[in-house]
């Protein structure tokens, strides 16, 4: 039986982290265990794989992926070797909060945004203990993902519909999620793919065709979790109620409740 690999652990370095890393490399006090490790976070960040990594820097790929996996979860302090037999020195509740606290407020001047230096200096506390209470709270100030706020007055009920039509959907209805994605690449390879075979990967040309762009509609069932979808040329309300018509085929007739966004497609007066 042929076993996939499980994929290595993503490493997503802050620039605060890559100079801590570098400077280890470059001091001469570094020992030799520890600069190894710095070297294999380098590399993985970088996107090298774990058996690549091991032939370059002579050790094996099981290393690797230990010490790659430990800087994932902890940072630097998953860099130091673990402690001696016997319980962890714990951190003060008191000292956790602070930290904690201080995180949610605005950074030093200058700064865009936390560092564990910066916290270190502003808490007083090592850089050691700032990392650690991060990591075992999955704080990570170095990262932010964007949002947008609604400014719809009628968000409250509609959010209010939604969930309360999930959580005690009326009997006998059939309840689905319906969305799309539009301006799809309808892409091919230039030649067969040829397939994945034991000690050997799925090979494909680097070059494609275009073939325009597609529209992908999908239902979600919330009762069974199956998804349903369907790809069209075009994205109008036509292609909208011409997908929830080939939905409603063959089911009986019982009441459909759906959940959709309020772009056009999903509002025009045809098809409500």
């Amino acid at each position: 039986m042929l076993v996939m690999a499980r994929p290595p652990v993503p490493i997503d370095l802050s620039p605060e982290q890559e100079v801590d890393l570098r400077t280890l490399l470059r001091a001469r006090t570094t020992p030799q265990q520890l600069a190894l490790r710095a070297r294999i976070v380098l590399q993985a960040a970088e996107g090298v794989s774990n058996k690549d990594i091991a032939a370059a820097l002579g050790t094996t790929p099981q290393t690797v992926g230990l010490w790659r996996g430990k800087f994932a979860r902890e940072g630097m302090a998953g860099l130091q070797d673990a402690p001696g037999p016997g319980r962890p020195r714990a951190i003060d509740d008191d000292v956790v909060q602070r930290v904690l606290a201080k995180t949610l407020e605005p950074p030093p001047a200058g700064e865009t945004r936390w560092s564990v230096r910066a916290m270190a200096r502003a808490t007083g506390l090592p850089p050691a203990t700032v990392q650690r209470i991060w990591a075992e709270r999955r704080v990570k100030p170095h990262q932010t993902r964007p949002f947008k706020y609604s400014r719809d007055p009628e968000l409250v009920p509609k959010v209010i519909d939604v969930v309360g039509l999930y959580l005690h959907p009326p009997d006998g209805a059939l309840v689905r999620c319906v969305d799309e994605k539009t301006q799809i690449q309808a892409l091919d390879r230039t030649q067969p793919i040829l397939p994945l075979k034991p000690g050997q990967a799925e090979r494909r040309t680097h070059d494609y065709k275009r073939n325009g762009t597609t529209s992908l509609y999908a239902a979600l069932e919330i009762a069974t979790g199956q998804v349903l979808g369907e790809c069209y040329p075009r994205h109008r309300h036509e292609e909208f109620l011409a997908f929830m018509r080939r939905r409603r085929q063959g089911l009986p007739p019982t009441a459909t409740c759906t959940s959709c966004s309020t772009t056009p497609p999903h509002t025009s007066e045809t098809e409500h």
